[in-house]
C-alpha cells in the first residue's frame, strides 16, 4: 500500500533531506511539496492526502496555525528545530515528532508507525481488548471497561470498572494501543473513556466517584475530539 505525502518546510536543504529520505522507502509517494503553510492547506481542500512532513517556524503561516486551520485529518509528522512544540503538537494528535537534525533510522521509525496506524484503520484491524503487562504476566483489559488512565512517574495506572492496573507504559505508547476515537488525553497525566464521563465541568470530569482534571495545555484539543467524533455541537 502507498501512502501519499507532502512536505511543508520552508528550508531547501531541509527540504532536500525529506524529499530523499521519502525516495528510499518504497511505500511513501511525496506527491508535492510547499514552501508555505497556506498553499498546503488551499491544496489539501480538493486533495487527499495520507501523510504530510510539516515545519513549524515558518514564514507566514506557521505550522501551529496550520494544524488549527487543517479541515481533512492525515498523519501529521512534525519535522523541527525546537522541542517546545512538541507538547503542544501533540495535542493535535500528530503521529511523531522530529528533531532536526534527525537520521534516516528516526525517519524511517516514524514513517513506519504513520504505516501501520493507516494500514491497521483502513483493513479495520481492531479488537476489544488489550494486553498490558504486569510484572511476568501479560494482562488482559477489556477496553470497554476502562474508565481512564493516570499516570504515576514511570508507570500508568489503567483505572477499569471491577480493577485497577500498574503498567510500565508511556502515554504516547499506551495511546497507540487504543482507539482514537474512544479515548482522549486532558491532561499531563491523564486519559479519559469519553463514553464513560458522566459530567463536565469548567475543568473538571467526573467519571463515578473519580474527579479528572482538563488542563488549559489539554482543553482545546479535548473539545476538538467531543466534537470531531460527533459527542458534542
Amino acid at each position: 500500500m502507498k501512502i501519499n505525502c507532502i512536505a511543508i518546510e520552508d528550508e531547501p536543504l531541509a527540504l532536500l533531506k525529506i524529499t530523499e529520505f521519502v525516495r528510499d522507502v518504497k511505500y511513501l509517494n511525496l506527491v508535492h511539496v510547499f514552501d508555505n503553510a497556506l498553499e498546503a492547506l488551499l491544496y489539501l481542500k480538493d486533495n487527499t492526502i495520507d501523510l504530510v512532513f510539516l515545519d513549524i517556524q515558518m514564514k507566514g503561516l506557521s505550522g501551529m496555525a496550520f494544524l488549527e486551520a487543517l479541515q481533512s485529518k492525515p498523519k501529521i509528522i512534525i519535522t523541527s528545530a525546537y522541542d517546545e512544540y512538541a507538547l503542544k503538537g501533540y495535542e493535535f494528535d500528530i503521529t511523531d515528532y522530529l528533531l532536526k537534525p534527525f537520521t534516516f533510522e528516526r525517519f524511517l521509525k516514524s514513517v513506519d508507525k504513520a504505516y501501520n496506524t493507516l494500514y491497521n484503520r483502513e483493513k479495520n484491524i481492531r479488537t476489544d481488548y488489550i494486553f498490558l503487562k504486569v510484572e511476568n504476566r501479560l494482562e488482559k483489559v477489556e477496553l470497554e471497561s476502562i474508565l481512564f488512565i493516570k499516570g504515576m512517574s514511570d508507570y500508568l495506572q489503567f483505572v477499569c470498572a471491577e480493577k485497577s492496573i500498574m503498567t510500565l507504559l508511556t502515554f504516547n505508547e499506551a495511546l497507540e494501543l487504543l482507539p482514537a476515537e474512544n479515548f482522549q488525553r486532558t491532561h499531563l497525566s491523564y486519559v479519559v473513556a469519553t463514553s464513560k464521563i458522566d459530567n463536565i465541568e469548567r475543568n473538571r470530569i467526573r467519571i463515578g466517584k473519580d474527579t479528572i482534571p482538563i488542563s488549559d495545555s489539554y482543553k482545546e484539543a479535548f473539545m476538538k475530539h467531543l466534537k470531531q467524533y460527533k459527542l458534542l455541537l
